[in-house]
């Protein structure tokens, strides 16, 4: 039987993405699991390409369910994101790769060329010595030169009316930032720049480890990239979401301002101005599938002015479910020899105000979008709050009724409070 040979090269990289986050974050699924809402073709091809690239890194468990597919990798023993190899598998075609080349060796010589000059020279002397019969046009050969100037890998030059183009000069010594690089590669939004510069070295990069090392948002660097090209454009754009929930996927035409890094998590977050609900919302990027540019935004100034006021009133990403702030105090007792305790607030304080009452009373307080976000951090106090107030009450109604629970599950008792 006939059919398509299979290929590690990608077109969409939006459905590997999608199959490469399921794989490594839900992991532990059988493929008809997935064959719910695909096609088994189209599974079989994904599962392979993932193991194609990440094959040291993939799992397989067999149970009552079938054979379970995830990715599993300790960021104790890798050097560098393997995640970062499906943006390296781009797809292409023959003739592209072949013009490439063409392009690379004819302009190696340091001469400047026109695309009339290149095209003519590929015909007289490559084409020739090989079977396909191809042909490359002087149109084609500009779009060609023309990507690549604007790729930084060409400069082009002016000589009257003809536009000779050779190839880009670069003085920076890579090894000499090789150690950047690396750290810029494993640490930062955009890293896959970092990784295709430690590509260019050839050598294996300093050997950093990372205590947290959040590997899985590399997958969003085309979608950060794009948002962040809009910011610096001042452009609105629209932006396809789709539901954690169930899937389901809505167009929403935002100004993107913002892009917001959690240092608990990874996560990325777009904070921008959605025209339809006017006023600023958060979007995580691991959400976002599409990116489409749209028009200059001649109100980008004003934009950009809310989010420097809604930035003072901010905790985490949370907006809460009304335009009004809420205000949250906790008193902490601090004994003799715990000045730590009073410097920990100081430096995690965020948003919010330290007043030292007396030699062991000091109080905590702010005024923030959504007071329910501060309770994992506000629990990390537990057994030095004697007092905790909060113009939401049901975000101090949970704090105490957590504390209850914890008294009965432990045999405690007493003020829930100390």
């Amino acid at each position: 039987m006939g059919g398509v040979a299979y290929s590690e090269r990608i077109k969409d990289f939006e459905g590997i993405r999608e199959y490469m986050r399921q794989f490594y974050v839900y992991g532990f699924r059988s493929r008809e699991s997935f064959l719910r809402n695909r096609s088994a073709r189209s599974y079989d091809n994904e599962r392979r390409r993932v193991e194609s690239w990440l094959g040291d890194y993939m799992s397989f468990r067999q149970d009552g369910a079938g054979k379970n597919v995830f990715l599993s990798v300790d960021s104790r023993r890798i050097r560098r994101n393997p995640l970062y190899k499906a943006f390296k598998a781009k797809s292409f075609t023959n003739k592209d790769i072949a013009l490439h080349f063409y392009i690379l060796d004819i302009l190696a010589d340091g001469r400047p060329r026109t695309a009339g000059e290149i095209a003519e020279e590929i015909s007289r002397s490559y084409l020739p010595a090989f079977p396909e019969d191809w042909s490359f046009d002087e149109s084609t050969v500009r779009k060609k030169l023309q990507e690549y100037q604007r790729l930084g890998l060409l400069e082009r030059e002016r000589r009257g009316r003809e536009t000779p183009y050779r190839l880009a000069e670069s003085g920076v010594d890579l090894d000499g930032w090789r150690d950047a690089a690396a750290f810029f590669a494993e640490n930062a939004p955009l890293g896959v720049v970092g990784s295709y510069l430690l590509d260019r070295g050839g050598q294996d990069p300093v050997p950093l480890r990372f205590k947290h090392h959040y590997i899985l948002h590399a997958l969003d660097s085309q979608v950060l990239y794009e948002l962040l090209l809009a910011v610096d454009q001042r452009r609105r754009v629209s932006v396809s979401v789709r539901s954690p929930r169930n899937g389901h996927q809505e167009r929403r035409e935002v100004c993107p301002l913002r892009i917001f890094v959690s240092t608990q998590t990874g996560r990325q977050y777009l904070l921008g101005y959605r025209y339809d609900r006017r006023r600023l919302l958060f979007f995580r990027l691991d959400a976002i599938t599409r990116v489409v540019p749209g028009a200059a935004e001649a109100d980008f100034e004003q934009y950009l002015g809310y989010t420097e006021n809604f930035q003072k009133k901010l905790w985490g990403v949370s907006i809460g479910e009304g335009r009004r702030t809420e205000r949250i105090e906790m008193t902490v007792h601090v004994d003799e020899g715990e000045d730590f305790i009073v410097r920990r607030l100081e430096r995690e304080r965020r948003c919010g105000t330290v007043e030292v009452l007396d030699r062991h009373t000091c109080r905590f307080s702010a005024e923030v979008c959504d007071a329910m976000e501060l309770l994992p951090w506000l629990r990390t106090f537990i057994g030095r709050i004697v007092g905790l107030t909060c113009s939401n009450q049901a975000v101090a109604d949970i704090f105490r009724r957590d504390l209850e629970e914890l008294g009965r599950m432990y045999g405690g008792g007493g003020d829930a409070l100390s």
